[in-house]
């Protein structure tokens, strides 16, 4: 049996090969998402500049952050932070580097636990090719595989409604997130001063799983994924929860990726990554693009 590397060097393998296949010095607006992993991302952005810069005059990138962490991140780095609502009329981010909690075979996505999934929806809907960066342990067939939890952020006055609303559509026992698991520490608020709830459902189903018998859901057959039995597909789950009155964001990212939209003839982003990058414990990285079987690189 081969040797095994930590989480942080899984990350950092993954960042590097996401940014040396995506990143490209002479664009404008670059979004910058939010967690551990994407703090790699910015060092291997940094490494791509210097490289860039020996050879031609600085480039003059825009950092789009997600949040606060995300703009600590940006400016503890020396670059160039703009936030997101002072970017120029009809402009699309050129690329979004950002993580997920897990990722399924259609790339669909579940953020949202470091509380961003808000501002992270905002940056990926409006840039034209939003790009995953994870380690092994996100990399699932099925959202709510692994993870316990559908994060959605909540208006507070309307937060226990939307607990009562979750209860109905199957989640079970859904929480207000709270500071450092402690009830005592109050909950905890977004940078739109918002309550995160914590909604546990089964494992969501694709849209494969419904058209016929699959063998990873056998018990799935002939099921329609609108909730019977608790059973639900991504898409319709998500539109569901979107339409309880104050519920802001839900931590599902579904639907077209940004190529998808611009060969639509659309003129925003897409919610799903184009490709999601994976490093794995034994030193190599997955790539999951959309519509190809996964591909596994040696470094």
């Amino acid at each position: 049996m081969g040797s095994t590397i930590d989480i942080e060097t899984a990350k950092r393998n993954a960042a590097k090969k996401a940014v040396a296949d995506h990143f490209d010095p002479s664009v404008r607006y670059v979004g910058i998402g939010s967690g551990t992993t994407i703090n790699h991302v910015v060092e291997a952005i940094i490494s791509a500049l210097e490289s860039s810069s020996s050879q031609t005059s600085p480039p003059d990138i825009n950092f789009i952050p997600t949040g606060y962490q995300s703009r600590e991140n940006v400016l503890d780095h020396g670059l160039k932070d703009l936030k997101f609502d002072s970017l120029p009329a009809n402009t699309l981010i050129d690329v979004a580097f950002d993580g997920a909690d897990e990722v399924d075979l259609d790339l669909n996505c579940i953020k949202g636990g470091g509380a961003c999934l808000y501002q992270e929806k905002l940056v990926a809907t409006h840039a034209r090719k939003f790009i995953c960066v994870a380690d092994h342990r996100k990399l699932q067939p099925r959202l709510l595989s692994k993870w316990p939890s559908l994060p959605i952020e909540v208006e507070p006055l309307a937060a226990r409604a939307v607990l009562q609303a979750l209860e109905l559509l199957g989640s079970k026992e859904p929480k207000i997130r709270h500071q450092q698991a402690m009830e005592k520490a109050g909950p905890v608020k977004t940078d739109q001063d918002n309550f995160i709830i914590d909604a546990p459902f089964a494992t969501l189903l694709l849209p494969r799983d419904i058209e016929k018998s699959n063998s990873l859901h056998p018990a799935h057959e002939g099921v329609q994924g609108t909730g019977e039995g608790g059973v639900w597909e991504v898409e319709k789950l998500a539109r569901e929860i979107k339409g309880i009155e104050g519920v802001l964001s839900v931590g599902l990212f579904w639907g077209m990726n940004g190529e998808e939209v611009a060969q639509a003839g659309g003129k925003t982003g897409g919610q799903k990554p184009v490709a999601a990058y994976f490093g794995m414990d034994d030193g190599s990285v997955v790539v999951r693009r959309a519509g190809q079987q996964d591909e596994r690189l040696e470094l």
